[in-house]
Parts: structure tokens; C-alpha cells; sequence
């Protein structure tokens, strides 16, 4: 898994987006390449902003015991694997404000360093180590951008 970390990984990710158009399609699933952008910046919403609920004790609890090994380890997500509630965007969105977004949800990741996500809590899966967000960062973000060919 690479490490979203360092500065040339992020770099690599940035330049990813960034072959994206508007028109992009998606080599499997049913999101449009808008739709794609502001489901990926959910990750990080989650971890940085109060926009989302955090789960009752009861949800919490089935999530971390039946669902967490899934995102942060580093086996690839396969194609059309199904998603949380939170992170379905069935809206069209604007796709220069989501890509700037999300580039700067990875730049404000990069500038914090992996320090600051050693035992950082996740929302869904309670506290967490710096490799575990790495790893739920980078294979959801890669998952997507070769979904759409980049």
C-alpha cells in the first residue's frame, strides 16, 4: 500500500485527478466522474468536519467488528463492492469545484502528517492507527481513479 504520507504519493494522486475531465466514464459502476469526487471526499469530511453523525453504539459496534478489516487493510475493494449510506451521492455535482475539494482534502491530509492520525478516532470505527487511515485514504481514493481509467 502506498503511503499517502509522503509528498510524491499525494503528488501521484493529485496528478491522477487531474487527467480527469468532466466527460470521464467510468470503466465499471453507475457514478458519473462529479459524483465520484464528492463520494471520495466523504472519507475526509468524516475525519476533518462535523457533517456527518457519528454512528449509534449499536452500529459502531457491528462496523468495527464486521466491516473495519475491510477498508483498512490492503487488500484492493472489488468493483461494484457496496457502500455506506453516507457515502452515496446521487446528485450531479460540479466537477472543478470537486476535484479542487478533493485536492485540497489531500493536501490538508499530507500537511498534518502521519503523526496526527496515530490514534486519531474514526467516526465508524473509533480510534485508529496512522496506517489504518493511510490505508482506508489511499485504497478508497485509487479504487476510484482507476474506476475511471486514471
Amino acid at each position: 500500500m502506498k503511503n499517502l504520507f509522503d509528498p510524491k504519493v499525494t503528488q501521484e494522486l493529485i496528478s491522477r485527478i487531474n487527467q480527469l475531465k468532466p466527460e470521464s466514464p467510468p470503466l465499471w459502476g453507475k457514478m458519473s466522474v462529479d459524483q465520484m469526487l464528492a463520494h471520495c471526499s466523504v472519507a475526509y469530511e468524516m475525519a476533518f468536519t462535523n457533517k456527518h453523525p457519528k454512528p449509534n453504539p449499536l452500529m459502531r459496534f457491528l462496523l468495527k467488528s464486521f466491516v473495519k478489516k475491510g477498508v483498512v487493510n490492503e487488500v484492493p475493494y472489488p468493483k461494484n463492492s457496496r457502500t455506506a449510506p453516507a457515502f452515496i451521492i446521487s446528485d450531479r455535482k460540479n466537477f472543478e469545484e470537486e476535484k479542487s475539494r478533493l485536492i485540497k482534502y489531500l493536501e490538508h491530509t499530507l500537511s498534518l502528517g502521519a503523526d496526527h492520525f496515530e490514534g486519531k478516532e474514526s467516526l465508524s470505527f473509533g480510534p485508529m492507527t496512522s496506517q489504518e487511515w493511510n490505508n482506508l485514504f489511499y485504497k478508497h481514493l485509487d479504487h476510484h481513479l482507476t474506476q475511471f481509467g486514471v
